[in-house]
């Protein structure tokens, strides 16, 4: 059995962004009835757009 680990929570600093009105829409629509915040769907898709950034660099040779 996995003994238990208090998570670690990174620091965070508020940032503010303006997302174009039927994006906000969407993301809403998409996280409707799950549990799930703006913020951390926002944060997820950008750490995938990152990893998605490197992966392509290393594969170019960059």
């Amino acid at each position: 059995m996995e003994k238990f680990k208090i998570p670690h929570v990174p620091q965070t600093t508020l940032k503010s962004i303006r997302f174009p009105n039927d994006m906000i829409e969407e993301i809403e629509d998409a996280i409707r009835g799950k549990e799930c915040t703006f913020s951390a769907f926002v944060i997820e898709a950008v750490r995938i757009a990152l990893l998605n950034l490197k992966e392509d660099s290393s594969q170019s040779g960059e």
